[in-house]
């Protein structure tokens, strides 16, 4: 063996003992959970309940960092460029996979270029109008936005999110033709719905719930395939319009290539916390439902609602704007 052969092996077994050092000592730093969300929003609301007792347990900080723009795709390009060293995660939803059936040209791949963590949770929306819109139940909004004069808006926490999606979906099966306005986030969006600017939204669960028991919207429904146990007053979009269904997704990804003794780490520590009795109880009461699934499971669910979101799109016609 030369010496030029012996060095390098040196060298490889040096950088081995280094990565092995990195991941048995880890976290040994702060930790930053992107959040392609503004504050305020289902999406912000879940990574900060997560990150707070992640924050407890792995006794490190966990830093939420917003980046709502380009509707989740500077959250995930971001991500998806970091070093997949366990300091950078990402809190994907349903919108990460709807921004790939609307754009095939995304500076990442939406599963190959991460490592899936768990899936966090499932939740459908709910559907909400300002205080002083005439609906006060399903039946009566439905009439009234078939018969509504002039422009019928609906808002929504940006372009490809599932409340995008849910209008869509809307408008072709109450066979309305409402615009669409996109928000850079779930927060803004509902402020200004607050404020009357449009009609309605299919908003995300807990945001929406805590500004419905603030007593400054109206719900009328939910996104689900029928009454949920937190809500169970309020109908089914499909008690009305039957086959009506949107309901989406919250998860934990890394960079692609994460090592896996950092991977069953994480996963292990979130999977935990959903079982959590006040976490879990907190996730039920906002109309959502724990899952923690394996990274291998949450993987193959990611690949197929891939699939399942590009003919979503492709049959409500929704588009980048």
């Amino acid at each position: 063996m030369t010496k030029y052969m012996k060095f390098a092996i040196g060298c490889m077994l040096l950088a081995a003992a280094q990565i092995a050092l990195a991941q048995s000592d880890y976290p040994n730093r702060p930790i930053r959970l992107i959040t392609p969300a503004a504050p305020g929003g289902t999406t912000d609301i879940l990574a900060r309940l997560m990150g707070a007792k992640l924050s407890d347990v792995l006794k490190q900080q966990v830093i939420v960092d917003n980046r709502a723009s380009a509707s989740g795709v500077i959250a995930a390009e971001i991500t998806a460029n970091s070093p997949p060293d366990g300091y950078t995660l990402f809190v994907p939803y349903h919108q990460h996979t709807v921004n790939a059936a609307l754009n095939p040209k995304l500076p990442y791949d939406a599963v190959n270029s991460f490592t899936p963590i768990t899936q966090l949770t499932a939740a459908g929306l709910l559907l909400v109008v300002n205080l002083s819109s005439p609906p006060k139940n399903l039946k009566e909004f439905v009439e009234w936005t078939r018969s509504y004069k002039g422009a019928l808006n609906f808002g929504s926490a940006g372009l490809g999110s599932g409340g995008h999606l849910a209008g869509q979906l809307y408008n072709i099966a109450a066979g309305v033709n409402a615009q669409h306005i996109p928000y850079k986030g779930a927060g803004p969006s509902l402020i200004d719905l607050i404020a009357g600017q449009y009609q309605y939204n299919f908003a995300g669960m807990q945001a929406a719930q805590t500004i419905v028991r603030a007593g400054k919207l109206r719900a009328l429904a939910v996104t689900n395939p029928k009454r949920i146990a937190a809500l169970p007053d309020l109908p089914a979009v499909s008690e009305v319009l039957p086959g009506f269904e949107f309901v989406g997704w919250y998860g934990i990804a890394a960079p692609a290539k994460l090592p896996r003794p950092i991977l069953m780490r994480l996963h292990g520590e979130l999977v935990k916390i959903l079982k959590l009795p006040d976490i879990r109880e907190r996730i039920i009461a906002d109309g959502s439902e724990p899952v923690g699934s394996t990274p291998e499971d949450f993987r193959r669910f990611m690949l197929a609602d891939v699939e399942k979101m590009a003919k979503l799109v492709k049959e409500s016609g929704a588009k980048l704007e």
